[in-house]
């Protein structure tokens, strides 16, 4: 199952166990988690998120189940159960098991209506895939992190993760980045140190800022080598989608990418992104974020 911008909500997102206690103001997300830690977290909270994403994993589940993936006495889970019961969002069948109720359903359908991205980039991410003779990507921001929507490989570069990655080590990250305020960035990043995937990823949040700084100058961002050896993007963002969140990125083998050769992708993918937003807002799929 599929959240909304892509996410996969299953076990590779569930709230691990205990997750609140180890949260500190500003810290760096858990591996589980998607933002910042909150200021002030509340558990029981928490433990009523992770007791949803439960049921992307199963579509029926007993009291004692919900106790023991949550790591709570049966009493805890049985009046997280019985809020969750109240508001609707969970029920019960014959059996006196809890499944998904209405208003979860809602939510779900809700989502499954709203027009996949995918649908109408794999198009222009194939012509500007044969254009440029390289890897053509569509993502978007999830916290620290960018999720690739929709990808046309290429065989001539390794091929980029399937799975979210740090953003300050992509192009597409950096460029959607750059469409941040400074205060929203500081928010997002609160550590100076930032973990590096290659000996050439960026360090610290001040070499970040510096990154981005000349990204807005540019229009464009680059990732040389910064994720992957010997692959090096160039990335663009996606106007007309409601603010920061959306990007295109080439990738081609690092020897390819000359000045010359960026500049070429950096026109093709400005036409393409132009001409997949207008698409997009053609088919009333603008991001719900705004006011930017």
């Amino acid at each position: 199952m599929k959240a909304p911008g892509g996410t996969r909500v299953g076990a590779n997102l569930r709230l691990r166990k205990g997750n609140v206690r180890y949260m500190v103001a500003g810290s760096s997300p858990q591996p589980a988690a998607i933002g910042p830690a909150p200021r002030y977290p509340i558990e029981s909270v928490d433990n009523a998120l992770a007791l949803l994403l439960l049921f992307a994993e199963q579509p029926r589940v007993r009291l004692t189940e919900v106790s023991k993936h949550l790591g709570v006495a049966s009493s805890t889970a049985h009046r997280l159960l019985a809020m969750l019961q109240y508001r609707g969002y969970v029920q019960q069948d014959s059996t006196r098991a809890y499944e998904a109720g209405p208003v979860l359903r809602h939510i779900g359908l809700a989502a499954l209506r709203q027009p996949d991205l995918s649908d109408v980039s794999r198009p222009v991410l194939k012509r500007l895939h044969d254009q440029l003779d390289g890897a053509t990507t569509v993502g978007r921001l999830e916290g620290q992190h960018v999720v690739y929507l929709d990808q046309v490989r290429n065989a001539k570069v390794t091929p980029l993760p399937d799975r979210s990655i740090p953003a300050h080590c992509t192009s597409l990250g950096k460029m959607i980045l750059s469409q941040l305020e400074p205060d929203e960035l500081r928010s997002l990043y609160p550590q100076e140190r930032l973990d590096q995937l290659t000996p050439r990823s960026i360090a610290s949040r001040t070499a970040l800022e510096a990154e981005l700084r000349l990204a807005r100058v540019r229009g464009f961002a680059v990732s040389d080598e910064e994720l992957l050896p010997g692959v090096t993007s160039v990335a663009v963002a996606l106007p007309g989608l409601g603010g920061a969140g959306y990007g295109m990125v080439a990738a081609l083998p690092a020897r390819r990418m000359t000045p010359r050769t960026r500049g070429g992708a950096v026109r093709a993918l400005t036409g393409a992104a132009a001409e997949l937003s207008g698409a997009r807002l053609k088919l009333g799929m603008g991001a719900a974020r705004s006011g930017r």
